[in-house]
């Protein structure tokens, strides 16, 4: 279970990729995250130890900060920064989870919990591995650790801690139950409802604009020639393979497959038709201004609700999720509450 924020733990997105996974950074652990940067990449992005926050007395660097902004916007890995527009948010995000996982530390140690050492030791291992190779993990260990190993376990075990203490506080008491969803459902009767839709592929015969009437002629004429070969199809891989040689629609790429498309978004002209098919049908010859349009019908949908079996599973994850940040930002509260936090 991943919180909605990213966290700026280096090790809560390195080394958890066979636990839990409480940390709150969306995505799965990567070889190389913005822990891993070579030093050209943080430099780009003006990383220095110059102090950006002090929370309780402990002080929080730019390259703490910058560490976090990539995590939460990785992209900027691959062109050395953030684009301008939305790099002060990513930075006030990025402060308030470097202050949000410091306070979480501090109440770990504040309750004296503990690490095994023979899990510190996999983790650490497990880190090394994540290098490309010893000269990325050197330059690493020189950069963010002076060359120390034992400030790098330093950094594992506060990683460690602020995951344990997160999955005991946050999710921990964020699980949904099967009946907790089920009461959602029934008391929700408007969630996964939905209106009629249909799913159909299409065959356009696309004249250019303005066309004369003798190129109108020969369109109808393409048109009533590629009826007559929709009808014969007998599937939707046949019909498929026919508009991605007739049709002159954006479609025809996807073997003309509009996926499934609610009935107000299609011309009621489609939707009367498509309601007398069965799915499997071919329509017939329809003309809208110079353009001509057939279609097969895949599945018509009537109005109603999706039933609770479909939907279970989404709708516990959706609403654990929902719990779980809910959780997260109220122990953020009470982390914060009579601590002393001073952006500098």
């Amino acid at each position: 279970m991943r919180f909605q924020l990213c966290t700026a733990s280096l090790l809560l997105l390195m080394i958890s990729a066979s636990s839990a996974q409480v940390a709150s950074h969306p995505q799965a652990p990567r070889p190389e995250t913005s822990e891993t940067l070579p030093a050209a990449q943080m430099q780009a992005a003006v990383v220095n130890d110059k102090p950006v926050v002090r929370v309780n007395g402990t002080v929080l660097t730019n390259r703490d900060l910058v560490r976090e902004m990539f995590a939460i916007f990785p992209y900027g890995q691959q062109h050395n920064g953030f684009p301008k527009s939305m790099e002060p948010e990513i930075r006030r995000g990025a402060l308030e989870m470097i202050i949000f996982e410091e306070l979480v530390y501090q109440e770990a140690e504040r309750r004296k919990m503990e690490i095994p050492a023979a899990r510190l030791n996999q983790a650490q291992a497990d880190f090394k591995k994540r290098f490309s190779n010893s000269k990325q993990y050197q330059e690493y260990l020189k950069m963010d650790c002076q060359g120390s190993t034992q400030a790098l376990r330093q950094k594992i075990r506060r990683s460690l801690l602020i995951e344990a203490l997160l999955k005991t506080e946050v999710e921990a008491k964020s699980a949904v139950s099967l009946a907790q969803a089920k009461a959602h459902y029934v008391k929700s009767p408007q969630e996964y409802a939905h209106g009629e839709s249909f799913s159909i592929q299409t065959i356009s015969i696309i004249p250019p604009a303005n066309p004369s009437a003798d190129v109108q002629k020969e369109a109808r004429k393409r048109a009533e020639d590629a009826l007559r070969q929709a009808k014969a199809t007998k599937s939707y891989r046949e019909f498929g393979l026919l508009a991605e040689k007739l049709s002159d629609d954006d479609w025809h790429v996807n073997m003309g497959d509009r996926k499934t498309m609610d009935a107000d978004k299609l011309p009621p002209p489609v939707v009367e038709a498509a309601r007398k098919m069965k799915p499997g049908d071919i329509s017939e010859l329809m003309q809208f201004g110079t353009n001509y349009t057939l279609f097969r019908l895949n599945e018509h949908t009537l109005p109603g609700r999706a039933k609770f079996d479909d939907v279970k599973k989404e709708l516990q994850s959706n609403l654990q999720k929902s719990k779980l940040n809910e959780i997260r930002s109220e122990f953020g509260k009470r982390l914060r509450k009579n601590a002393k936090v001073e952006v500098l």
